[in-house]
């Protein structure tokens, strides 16, 4: 049963957690802006441009910002509307009354769980989309400049795909190069070309994959194509080729070995379902985090609130600093045990669900043995 009291705490639940999640985001930009400034406005282009570029920049970035601080927002939202809470008095008639403490503050856990799940959907819906803006630079709001680039495995065909260079803004890739597997007759079959521009797919033929472009000698003459092209290679002129490929686009060649950190979590379950061995610890420890992470926002803000409804005679500063100190050491502890998975020193899951399985349930007894 809802009571009046209950929609109170709730609100004032949500208004600390707004206050905070402005406080922190806002505090975060403005210091990353003061120390980039002149990063910014190495591009040119007037004041004008140059605020336009740095509202986009920090719009999207704002989502990453948040996706990191989403537990830590939650954490210090519950911690200060209890400490309110004990500093007004407000819980003293209710304890009075026989209302357990549990059950005064369930409100305060109703909030949490809500808001900790808007991290989760952040992760899930919004990422994902506006991974291409998240990688770009801060003095580059056009994606014009060149872009070193890693090599890229595509499992599905095989391919192994490098280049020297790379500009987002035309998805093309200059010092192209293919290496198909071993296959016979041909056996490996190595293609290069001086450009090569990424299509996505849109349903016609020549998409999905890469328009490769090999430009004439001094002699106006071009490598002569390959007597039996792989299945994936389709000539479609004199030197152009088209290169068909699944998971290798333009943006898995630009991110970098931690590409996928930007990727859902049915897409990482993909990802290790594949017979790629890079990184697979990585993208496998990752995936249980992904699994975790509601868990463990919520043993973080049940040690917070245990800490402070053990003492209610604690000033209220000296309580929300224990929690910040209990929360750092906890966090430390889940990213030691990531960095034990990401070396393969333990496996994937374990490494994922140690701190849950050690902390909760201590937590749990913890947070039942608060007085009323």
């Amino acid at each position: 049963m809802t009571t009046t009291l209950d929609r109170l705490f709730l609100a004032a639940y949500f208004r600390s957690y707004l206050i905070v999640l402005t406080s922190l985001l806002s505090l975060y930009v403005v210091v990353d802006l003061f120390s980039n400034i002149d990063t910014f406005g190495r591009n040119g282009g007037g004041v004008r441009a140059v605020v336009e570029h740095v509202l986009g920049y920090y719009g999207y970035q704002l989502a990453l910002i948040f996706d990191r601080l989403a537990e830590a927002i939650t954490l210090l939202a519950a911690v200060f509307t209890v400490s309110w809470m004990q500093r007004n008095n407000e819980l003293l008639p209710q304890l009075s009354a026989g209302i357990p403490t549990r059950r005064v503050v369930r409100p305060v856990l109703v909030g949490a769980a809500a808001t900790l799940s808007l991290g989760a959907l952040n992760q899930e819906l919004v990422i994902p989309r506006i991974a291409e803006k998240l990688v770009l630079a801060k003095d580059d709001p056009e994606a014009a400049k060149a872009q070193v680039l890693t090599g890229a495995y595509d499992p599905p065909t095989g391919v192994h795909i490098e280049g020297v260079a790379g500009y987002r803004n035309q998805r093309k890739v200059v010092g192209f190069s293919a290496t198909f597997p071993d296959a016979p007759p041909s056996g490996m079959f190595h293609l290069t070309a001086d450009e090569a521009y990424y299509r996505p797919p849109d349903g016609t033929a020549l998409s999905g994959g890469w328009d490769l472009v090999q430009k004439p000698d001094g002699e106006g003459k071009v490598p002569p194509p390959p007597d039996r092209p792989p299945a994936n290679l389709k000539p479609t002129g004199y030197g152009r080729y088209f290169l068909y490929t699944q998971d290798v686009d333009y943006e898995v060649v630009t991110r970098g070995a931690s590409w996928f950190l930007y990727a859902s979590t049915p897409r990482l379950r993909e990802l290790l379902a594949r017979p790629d061995p890079r990184r697979q610890a990585k993208v496998a420890v990752m995936f249980h985090m992904r699994l975790t992470r509601p868990l463990v926002g919520a043993v973080l803000v049940l040690v917070g609130l245990g800490v402070i409804l053990r003492d209610p005679n604690r000033h209220v500063f000296i309580s929300a600093g224990l929690c910040l100190g209990f929360g750092a050491a906890f966090y430390l502890i889940v990213l030691g045990c990531k960095s034990l998975g990401d070396n393969s020193f333990v496996p994937a899951p374990l490494a994922a669900w140690l701190p849950v399985l050690v902390f909760g349930p201590t937590t749990l007894v913890h947070f039942d043995a608060v007085h009323t």
